[in-house]
């Protein structure tokens, strides 16, 4: 599962990157989806992110998605949380970027993913999840097939844009 080690998996990237502080309360992990935080203010030039949150799974976000990257500088692998108030590197993918995405597992089911699905962006954890009703926004496209996961995992996945 996954390509490679790291969470952005494109040669010739064309998104942006950016550092952020992680919000008071979250521990999110690399390959989640963050968002600005507006109501905080800048620490060191520096916005504050949060876990991607609209009214519903699959909202457009009111600014960039931003995906977090691993903290390789500090010898942290992809599946090394970052904690509230660590300095992290998020990543706004343009449509075509490859990047290995967290899916999201619902507990105590094996939901298998497809190549070819679309995914949405799941509201308060910031991990994508396979399309369901209705969505906004389908901002990526699975790559791989992942079948009975257990936990969230990290799937090989196509940005589709915002």
């Amino acid at each position: 599962m996954a390509k490679g080690n790291s969470i952005l998996v494109s040669s010739c990237p064309a998104g942006q990157l950016r550092e952020f502080f992680i919000a008071t309360g979250e521990t999110p992990k690399p390959g989640q989806t963050v968002q600005v935080d507006p109501t905080v203010a800048l620490k060191s030039g520096r916005h504050t992110a949060k876990i991607y949150s609209r009214d519903a799974d699959g909202d457009r976000p009111a600014g960039a998605h931003w995906v977090l990257l691993e903290d390789s500088g500090q010898g942290k692998t992809v599946d090394d949380a970052y904690a509230a108030g660590d300095i992290c590197r998020a990543y706004a993918p343009m449509a075509g970027d490859q990047l290995n995405l967290l899916f999201k597992n619902v507990a105590g089911t094996a939901d298998d993913v497809v190549a070819g699905d679309l995914f949405i962006l799941d509201s308060g954890t910031g991990k994508v999840i396979v399309t369901t009703g209705t969505p906004e926004a389908e901002v990526a496209m699975a790559l791989e097939a992942v079948a009975d996961p257990t936990a969230d995992t990290l799937v090989w996945s196509e940005w589709a844009g915002n």
